[in-house]
């Protein structure tokens, strides 16, 4: 018997799809079902370091498949994301496959040369995980009704059809029009992919569920699809995906303000919205902690009313070093005089200098002169380290008074030095005076550093 696999496909992007399959993971798995969760393709800045499928070291996946996998409590691998497309700028996206990078490309580019054995790549991991589960659980795409893609749409069309798949449409109500995103999508489906749509779910939605029915009921007589449920907006906390939940470049927005905590008795950290940002997850543990507000700022923007300020990871470290320079945001980080902590792309950016920077950045300039707030040195080579962390942690800096056991993971190429005379951090880092720095991703899911941080700024 064939294992069946349920695709959660969606009529838009942002719908709740990674959501929806996450919660279908673990609804299988607490009736006794084996689940795995499965995307074949993704496009998202925000990874997860898991464990190859071949059991040979370690690979990175969309942060959602690892939700998914924590849901249907089974050890994230690459098979649960056999392709991923890690947006780098200039229309080029780093390609990984089974977990490992495999250069950069634009998308026609990857269309016209690669996109044939990912697609053999998707079919191999799917293959393997439906040999040994009872369901597999797969997540689309964006929409699955893109016409201009049917041809080449990896995570929607061709999953449907070679994993034989039955199709569950997600549709957001929130945004209005949620009756003729339906529509629209079935009307625009290939022939054998519509014939494959068992129900749709309507996601988001705020209210008394019972004013839909009218809605609900023209649906289903005009399509022969029923609308299996109505999901209610409840924000169950769980990672985002990609940068669509962050503020658009030039925007200021706030988050964690709705703690109860009076703004005279919390403290703002301000994180500069880089343009190619990457695990911006890393900051969800301090905006869910009361009286912490993470302010997502314009790299023009001054810190005024900032206690604390955080560099996140970036996928570019080089490209958004030189856009904060343009910016200004360097000038006004070098006159901050509260604690500053760099993860990752952010610690690369805190040091004196990035050598071979033309590995990681889209200009001819073999180094590029850092932030200057470290005394570190980073050169890159174009081999990169993604692995799970667990270490014995010894903060300082900002992060003083930090130790035991620190669980995260590292993602990154390029290598960081001490070279002079700063404190060193785990996770390869270093400290002087309020800056510290780190490569460990989930940093501040660990209650000691994440505690040492805020305790800085109090």
């Amino acid at each position: 018997m064939t294992t069946p696999t349920l695709l959660v496909a969606g009529t838009a992007s942002h719908v709740g799809k990674s959501t929806v399959a996450a919660g279908l993971c673990r609804l299988f798995d607490d009736r006794g079902l084996s689940v795995a969760p499965f995307k074949a393709q993704n496009m998202s800045n925000n990874a997860r370091a898991v464990a190859t499928a071949d059991g040979d070291g370690f690979g990175e996946i969309g942060v959602s498949q690892y939700v998914q996998a924590r849901a249907a409590r089974v050890a994230p691998t690459t098979d649960h994301n056999p392709v991923l497309l890690k947006p780098h700028g200039d229309g080029a996206s780093q390609l990984v496959v089974h977990g490992r990078a495999a250069g950069l490309n634009t998308a026609s580019d990857y269309y016209a040369t690669h996109w044939e054995d990912a697609r053999k790549a998707a079919v191999e991991s799917h293959r393997r995980l439906a040999s040994e589960a009872d369901v597999v659980v797969a997540e689309g795409a964006g929409s699955i009704a893109e016409i201009n893609l049917h041809d080449r749409d990896l995570a929607n069309i061709e999953t449907a059809r070679f994993a034989d798949a039955e199709v569950l449409l997600a549709a957001d109500i929130e945004r209005g029009g949620v009756f003729a995103s339906l529509l629209g999508t079935l009307e625009l489906l290939p022939e054998d992919v519509r014939d494959r749509v068992v129900g749709a779910v309507i996601t988001k939605f705020r209210g008394d569920p019972s004013l839909l029915e009218p809605g609900v009921d023209a649906i289903e007589e005009r399509t022969g699809v029923p609308v299996l449920g109505v999901l209610p907006y409840d924000d169950p906390g769980l990672p985002e995906e990609d940068s669509l939940a962050l503020p658009a470049e030039g925007e200021r927005a706030t988050v964690g303000d709705d703690d109860g905590v009076a703004a005279e008795h919390a403290v703002t950290i301000g994180v500069p919205r880089l343009p190619r940002i990457s695990n911006a997850t890393d900051f969800d543990p301090l905006s869910e902690t009361p009286g912490v507000r993470v302010a997502y700022l314009p790299l023009d923007a001054t810190l005024d009313g900032v206690d604390g300020v955080v560099l996140p990871g970036s996928k570019n470290t080089v490209d958004d070093l030189l856009a904060l320079r343009d910016a200004g945001f360097d000038d006004e980080l070098a006159g901050f005089d509260g604690p500053v902590v760099g993860i990752c792309g952010g610690y690369q950016l805190l040091g004196e200098r990035i050598e071979n920077a033309d590995i990681e950045g889209s200009g001819d300039d073999e180094t590029v002169a850092g932030l200057g707030l470290l005394p570190i040195v980073t050169r890159f080579s174009r081999d990169k380290r993604v692995e799970p962390v667990s270490v014995e942690f010894d903060g300082a800096g900002p992060l003083a008074g930090a130790t035991g056991t620190v669980d995260g993971y590292e993602i990154h190429m390029g290598d960081s030095r001490i070279v002079g005379g700063a404190t060193p951090v785990s996770g390869d880092g270093a400290a002087l005076g309020s800056v510290a720095g780190t490569y460990i991703h989930d940093l501040f899911a660990n209650d000691a550093p994440r505690n040492a941080f805020v305790d800085a700024i109090y």
